[in-house]
Formats: structure tokens, C-alpha cells, sequence
């Protein structure tokens, strides 16, 4: 699961949102390192949408038509299972950070 993806479920999983609060949360949640654009967000939506990870309303506010994505509980499902990925992903990373801090200080036997 990509980044953009993953995020896009944990910031739903907390309510549901239409996409640019989708964004604005996703920037925020990842203290602006990841700034997602339409171009990102809503193909992903769709994609979401298509495999039931999300539910849409369609609803008109200020005059303006707006979808409100929905995480369902495949969406939920999702999540829990990218969150293990990632976990995995994260402890690799520092094991292997290890072995780097352990071969400058002059490795195992030094």
C-alpha cells in the first residue's frame, strides 16, 4: 500500500471528510510531509469507492456539490493491515539502521 494511500485511510478512519479536508488532514497528520493534491486524492477515492473501502454521499453545501467519503468496515479491514505493513516496514528499517551504527563504530568484534 503506498503512502498516500495509507494515509488517506487513517485520517478517514477518524470521520468522514470530503477531499479537501481529506488533504488538509492528511497534511497535517504527517506534519506536512505529505501534501497530497486533487490529482492524488481523488483517483485514489475512486479507487476506494470501486473496491468498497468507502462510501460516498453526494450532498450540495453553500451551492456547491460536495462528496463526503466514508471509511466501511472493508476500509476499516484495510487500514488495520496496512498499519501491520507499515509496523514491519518501520522495524527493517531500524534493524538495518542498527547494523549501520554498529559497522561504523567498527562492527560486532571491535
Amino acid at each position: 500500500m503506498s503512502l498516500s494511500k495509507f494515509f488517506i485511510l487513517r485520517v478517514l478512519h477518524d470521520r468522514p471528510m470530503h477531499g479537501y479536508d481529506i488533504a488538509r488532514a492528511v497534511e497535517l497528520t504527517t506534519n506536512g510531509c505529505c501534501s497530497p493534491t486533487e490529482g492524488t486524492i481523488y483517483p485514489v477515492l475512486r479507487e476506494f469507492e470501486e473496491g468498497g473501502y468507502v462510501t460516498v454521499e453526494s450532498s450540495v453545501v453553500s451551492g456547491r456539490p460536495r462528496k463526503t467519503y466514508t471509511l466501511t468496515d472493508k476500509g476499516r479491514e484495510a487500514f488495520k493491515v496496512g498499519v501491520e505493513a507499515w509496523l514491519e516496514v518501520t522495524r527493517a528499517l531500524t534493524e538495518t539502521e542498527s547494523v549501520i551504527a554498529r559497522d561504523r563504530d567498527g562492527g560486532c568484534c571491535a
